[in-house]
Parts: C-alpha cells; structure tokens; sequence
C-alpha cells in the first residue's frame, strides 16, 4: 500500500494554537518539531505539548512524524523517550551523518521498548550525511535501525558547505540526485526541503515540480499556505490515471498475457510501463482513500 506523502507541514511544537490548527489541514502529514522552531527555553513545553497533542489522536489519517533535536544536543534523549510513549508513526532526526549515529538511535530505542512499529527518518543536511547517503540507506535493511526514509535540508548543508542555494538549485543537483539513488536502491521514501520564500508563489511552484520531476516522493512545507499547491503537483493528474489503467487493462487481456510489448494507440508499451502505471495507479487511490 503506498502511503502519499505529497506534503508534510512543520509545526512547532512550543506553539498550541498551531498544533490544534493541524488537526484541520490537509497536509498528508505533519512533522511536529521539537527543533529548530522552538526556542532552547521551550523544549520542555513543546515536548510536554507534542505528547498531549499526539495522544489526543485529532489528527486523522495524516501521517505525524516528531523532529527530535539533534544527537549532538542535550534534549534528544528525553525527546525520543517522549516520542517512544507518545507513539507518533515516526521520528525525524536531524544532522545524522553515520551508521553510528542510526545505530545510537536504535539502541536507545531498543533500550526503552519502543513500539517496533515506530519508524525513524533521517535529515541528509551535512557533508558527511550526503557523502555517506548510500551507506545509510543500507540501513534500512536491517530491521532493528527502523529506518524508513530520508528528508533533504537545504538549508543545514548550505551553511556547512558554503554551497549557495539559487534559484532552480542548480548548485545542488548533484547532491541530491545523488542521495535519490541511494534512497531508491534500498527502497527508502525521500522527501524534499522546504521552500523558504513563502511569499513567492511562482517560486514555489516551480520547485515543487523540479522535486517531483527529481522523484521525490512530496516536499516539507514550513507554511499552511504551500500546502494546496504542494498536493496538486504531486497528484497523478487525471490523464495520467485514466492511460494508466487503460495499460493495465491492455496486458490483461489473453492475447497479451505472454508479451513483453504491445501497440497501444500507437505507441509500444512495455512491461515496465505496466509496473509505473500500477504505482500511479496506488498512488491515485491512495489519495482518494485519505480525502486530501
């Protein structure tokens, strides 16, 4: 079953009024963040909110995912703790750069009994995390790392590398092109960053289309407003849905059932077509299903 991701929405957690607001916002997910949008006086509030807010179950059929603060900090333990009890569907981790640093992660789950349903993301934002991207995506094969995607940020690695972000990332392509194979070869989710200019509609949307067109699986949001268009760039359009399933339906008819081609309108199509016609296909109905 394919879960859609076409849009996860940064909350902080420090903020109530934005936590209850999520509960109405069509963000196939939320990530409620215990970092960088809450002040270091404020851990503790948003950690205490994140947890009533999760256990309060308002949220649906959204995915909820909880940025713990970085391994380097001195909140990230009692953040996953709160994280291993509250029992979001996963937590995010910044700045991991190493197998170390998953397997750091792992063991304090695993020391806490944590639900093993809990998954762990991880933020590709340092040199090391980018150079090491194949090697972690590894990971994900090994149950007890839990690791189920990767989220790309820009912004933490454009401090570290002096890499200017421009408009249309150019200077970034190779980053994340390469960071993309190392998520498919293991089969891992990949999410892009977020776009920071809110006021820039153009601009956004311009990004959401190269995220996609790069292949990843929906973008991070940090404004209530980005949500509507993220979501319809990464909806299959209705055409491609509707030539979908006339493929489908052409393989399956007996004449066709031992051929690794065939003439549709046309044009040849292929058995791999029929696979990426299923994947728009599931993907399609997966959306409908959750009502965003």
């Amino acid at each position: 079953m394919i879960r859609p991701r076409r849009s996860l929405l940064f909350m902080p957690g420090s903020n109530a009024r934005a936590l209850e607001k999520a509960r109405l916002l069509h963000a196939d997910g939320l990530i409620l963040d215990l970092e960088d949008a809450v002040a270091p006086d404020a851990k503790e509030l948003a950690r205490n909110q994140v947890a009533a807010a999760i256990a309060a179950r308002g949220f649906g059929k959204r995915e909820v995912l909880v940025r713990i603060n970085s391994l380097d900090s001195p909140w990230w333990i009692e953040d996953l703790n709160m994280a291993a009890k509250a029992r979001p569907d996963g937590i995010l981790v910044p700045k991991v750069s190493s197998v170390a640093d998953l397997t750091a992660i792992a063991n304090r789950l695993s020391d806490i009994n944590a639900d093993t349903a809990l998954r762990v993301w991880i933020m590709i934002e340092t040199a090391r995390s980018v150079l090491h991207a194949e090697e972690l995506a590894a990971q994900s094969h090994d149950s007890e790392m839990r690791l189920a995607g990767f989220v790309f940020g820009p912004n933490d690695l454009s401090l570290e590398t002096r890499i200017r972000m421009l408009p249309g990332r150019a200077t970034m392509l190779p980053m994340i092109t390469h960071c993309m194979l190392a998520a498919r070869a293991h089969g891992l989710a990949f999410l892009d960053g977020p776009y920071g200019d809110i006021a820039n509609i153009e601009g956004f949307a311009h990004e959401c289309a190269q995220s996609r067109d790069l292949g990843f699986d929906g973008k991070t949001l940090i404004h209530p407003g980005q949500i509507e268009a993220c979501n319809a760039t990464f909806t299959p359009p209705p055409a491609d849905v509707a030539q979908a399933r006339k493929i489908i339906a052409a393989f399956e008819r007996p004449e066709n059932a031992n051929r690794g081609a065939i003439q549709l309108d046309g044009r040849m199509v292929e058995r791999l077509h029929a696979e990426i016609a299923k994947k728009t296909i599931a993907l399609a109905d997966a959306i409908e299903a959750i009502g965003h």
